[in-house]
């Protein structure tokens, strides 16, 4: 899997004009979902992700995990993660997750955050969605770049 983390102030997925999801500050996540990962590796990294320490404490270090602070997370998958553009142009799409296989992991990523008590908001599966977004810091992190 993999997945680009970014802190906000707060986050909204649009599609064809309705908001299907919205949080105040925490976490925008997307999420790509690769041929190779299993349920296991969804569980790992929602755990993982849910535990980053990206948040001020009192004394400005960020030293803080989402559920210390209170925040949401908004999960939207993007498959595009997997874009492989090292040769030509146009990037190739072969080490994504085809969607039969990469919602129901999707579905077990959302479900792993909310059974650790946080507060998860989506964005809405293989829909064209648009993403708006305050990024607070600016704090962006990769999950998974290297494959």
């Amino acid at each position: 899997m993999r997945a680009v983390v970014q802190r906000v102030g707060e986050a909204r997925v649009e599609v064809a004009g309705e908001v299907v999801g919205r949080i105040g500050a925490g976490m925008l996540v997307l999420l790509g979902v690769g041929r190779e990962d299993d349920e296991a590796a969804a569980r790992a990294l929602a755990t993982r992700i849910a535990q980053l320490r990206i948040f001020d404490d009192a004394q400005g270090r960020m030293n803080l995990a989402l559920a210390d602070t209170g925040g949401a997370m908004l999960v939207v998958s993007q498959f595009t993660l997997w874009g492989d553009t090292n040769a030509g142009r146009r990037p190739s799409w072969s080490r994504a997750a085809p969607g039969t296989q990469a919602e129901p992991l999707y579905r077990a990523f959302v479900e792993h955050v909310r059974g650790l008590e946080i507060e998860v908001a989506e964005g809405r599966f293989g829909a064209d969605m648009d993403v708006h977004l305050v990024n607070r810091g600016p704090v962006t992190l990769l999950f998974g770049a290297d494959g």
